[in-house]
């Protein structure tokens, strides 16, 4: 314990002990008060001065220590000092004290509950970061919630003193005032709960609803302040124009065009996106050709003769551009034209909060959805802007395989690449900074697919970090740093694999005002609006999460809110997220993993089940892998879950629905799923989680009972 926490709280130690060996509370009873009025009121005719500084010290060491007695001392002070001098002495009196108790839980307990409960504080302080003011004048206004635990409670979150001194006396100012009136005709009250009448606390109701009228008046105005360097058109040419045809931005404009809107959406390059045209669909079109290939090398494994594998490259090449264009019209033009957009192709700049200019034309809009995505990060390294480098964008061009290929970046796509390519016949390098591939997953999880890398010849490099690429007559190369001192890889093609970044450039949102991160992405509140109130951003270009699934999401809330936010708006739910990597075994997972709630400081229980178990994935030659969940500590309640294997993004879905609708493990035990199905193992994990809680002291006795039953 530090020295400042060792004094305050002897401190504490002796005040209180003072407190009850002079049973100075005996005195702060309203009977007491009652009666003592009259010599009381004598007093403070001779005394005014000296009178009021007492009161004021005895008001301040009652509320900073958190004992019984404040709302008598307030009447009081209205009885002794009349309504405005006791509002007054009260008023600093109360705001002193409290923010004394709230130093005083701050320099004591904060560090402590953070550092144990600090995960599961981590939404509450993120809030009261943000809006802590805003909530704490809420609590303020409603005097029937005791004082004293506010003070307490402040005092463990992140909060500046300042900010609540000043609150806290702002606050409070209504319902003290109350208070000290009623103190003023104190010969008539028969009890506290003389002034908790009917009305008085139909009035409270009022005060406690008006903070949050008080936030919507002040967005309002906030919003108006934004606005009004700009001209707002007096009509619009449309509800909504959406930026970027992505994932997002088709989702945005077919809800416009859903529920009646007039939307236009304008696309620089392709429908579709990165997730149609470079991303998810031909990436999950190669692997499966590359899972194919691997198949046909495991032939002895089924009972087949062998057979010699020959992967014709540009024939695997055309089938995922014909798996492109078979998806293609769901994404097309003429598909969304017929639903109700506006599909306009070019380069769109935002001009002003209700403008937008594309192709030399300016647009009007009532709100602006941007939803420009993203693309591949090439990283500043010497010597890399000379090579003819490959992108997740520009590998799709490839018709030749190269002979060595190293991929910089071991996360998802650098690792779902690097298996796929080497599956086709390629020597593959796959080569990361991190000390281990798929660094957002559990250690474990790393280990295994890295161990099925090494099983495949596939070179795994960890702990490079890339110095200098270099192209001469003998080829290419690259230098790295290492644990061991300096290495060199040659290469024959390198792919950069080392994260995306957010499309924000040349749209004009600087000079509007609106924010970019240091993510790189647009800044936007938990309604997915930016800086300027009547622009919306979602998917890849606002972050947090980069997935088409997310980008599909956010897309519902951008369009509902900039539509219809006027009436009613929704919060983003970022509650239940779930992604997969598509290697060989497959890695998907929801919610925490075993590293995440270790570093958040969240208990948990970790269940496990070996799918090497798995009927269904002991026919199918695929049992490897595991299935984890954690739970709360004695609870079914599921907090995460990793699956590692044969279709595990399948598979998690079953858990992802379990946490968004409450489902606990007893829940999924208790469901029929067909035999044999991979599903099984969902059921097997539920049941390794009741197997690992069966009540022994009940069975015992349940086994004497059969034993008597036998005889």
């Amino acid at each position: 314990m530090k020295t400042k926490q060792i004094a305050v709280v002897v401190s504490l130690v002796l005040a209180f002990s003072a407190w009850f060996f002079f049973d100075l509370g005996s005195y702060l009873q309203f009977e007491t008060l009652q009666q003592r009025i009259g010599d009381l009121r004598q007093w403070y005719e001779n005394n005014p001065l000296l009178a009021g500084l007492i009161y004021f010290a005895a008001y301040v060491t009652i509320t900073a220590l958190s004992v019984p007695g404040a709302a008598v001392m307030t009447l009081a002070g209205g009885a002794l000092f009349g309504f405005w001098y006791g509002l007054l002495l009260v008023s600093f009196a109360s705001s002193i004290g409290a923010m004394l108790a709230f130093l005083v839980s701050r320099i004591v307990l904060r560090d402590w509950v953070q550092e144990r409960f600090g995960g599961h504080l981590g939404a509450l302080n993120a809030g009261f970061e943000k809006d802590g003011a805003f909530y704490l004048f809420s609590l303020r206004l409603v005097p029937l919630f005791p004082f004293f635990l506010i003070n307490l409670m402040m005092g463990l979150l992140p909060i500046r003193t300042w900010t609540f001194y000043w609150v806290s006396q702002l606050g409070m100012l209504v319902g003290t005032a109350v208070y000290v009136n009623a103190g003023t005709q104190l010969g008539q009250l028969q009890s506290l709960s003389g002034i908790v009448s009917v009305e008085l606390l139909g009035s409270f109701v009022l005060l406690a609803v008006f903070p949050f009228i008080a936030r919507g008046l002040l967005t309002y105005l906030q919003g108006r302040r934004v606005l009004a360097p700009f001209t707002k058109p007096k009509q619009f040419d449309t509800n909504l124009v959406v930026i970027g045809a992505g994932s997002a931005g088709l989702v945005a404009a077919l809800i416009a065009a859903t529920v009646k809107a007039k939307v236009t959406l304008i696309e620089r390059h392709k429908m579709g996106g990165d997730c149609l045209n470079t991303g998810c669909v031909p990436s999950k079109a190669l692997i499966r050709s590359a899972r194919v290939a691997q198949y046909a090398r495991r032939a002895e494994e089924f009972g087949i003769a062998p057979m010699s594998v020959e992967v014709n490259f540009p024939k695997v090449m055309e089938r995922v551009q014909e798996v492109v264009k078979t998806i293609e019209p769901h994404d097309s033009v003429e598909r969304f034209t017929e639903l109700g957009v506006d599909c306009v192709q070019g380069d769109a700049r935002i001009l002003s909060p209700w403008e937008v200019q594309v192709n030399g034309q300016t647009l009007t809009a009532r709100n602006i959805v941007i939803a420009s995505g993203a693309r591949p990060r090439v990283p500043e390294i010497s010597g890399l802007a000379s090579l003819d480098y490959l992108t997740s964008d520009t590998v799709w061009e490839l018709r030749e395989l190269p002979q060595r290929l190293m991929i910089l970046g071991a996360g998802p796509i650098g690792c779902e690449l690097a298996q796929a390519f080497a599956r086709l016949g390629c020597s593959v390098a796959l080569v990361t900074h991190s000390d281990r591939i798929m660094p957002r997953e559990d250690p474990e999880v790393s280990k295994l697919v890295h161990t099925t890398f090494k099983q495949q010849r596939l070179a795994v490099h960890t702990n490079y970090k890339p110095l200098v690429f270099r192209a001469d007559d003998q080829g290419q190369s690259c230098v790295f740093e290492t644990v061991k001192g300096q290495r060199k890889l040659d290469f024959d093609r390198v792919l950069l694999a080392v994260g995306r970044t957010a499309n924000v450039e040349n749209m004009g949102l600087q000079e509007l005002g609106i924010i970019v991160g240091a993510s790189g992405t647009v800044v936007v509140d938990e309604y997915l609006r930016t800086a300027i109130p009547t622009i919306s951003a979602c998917g890849d270009v606002a972050g947090p999460y980069q997935f088409t699934h997310m980008a599909s999401h956010q897309a519902w809330y951008a369009a509902v809110n900039a539509l219809f936010g006027r009436f009613r708006r929704f919060k983003v739910d970022y509650s239940v997220v779930p992604w997969a990597t598509f290697t060989d075994p497959e890695v998907a997972r929801v919610g925490l993993n075993e590293d995440e709630a270790r570093e958040q400081g969240i208990a948990v229980e970790v269940t496990r089940y070996e799918l090497e178990d798995l009927d269904r994935a002991i026919a199918d030659g695929e049992a490897q892998g595991f299935i984890k969940v954690l739970t709360e500590p004695g609870r079914d309640r599921i907090l995460g879950a990793t699956i590692v294997g044969y279709h595990a993004s399948d598979l998690v879905n079953e858990f992802v629905l379990a946490m968004k609708h409450g489902l606990g493990l007893g829940k999924i035990l208790g469901t029929i799923h067909i035999y044999p199905t991979l599903s099984e193992g969902n059921k097997f994990v539920a049941g390794e989680w009741r197997k690992a809680r069966k009540p022994e002291k009940l069975l015992h006795w349940v086994e004497r009972y059969h034993r008597w039953n036998r005889s």
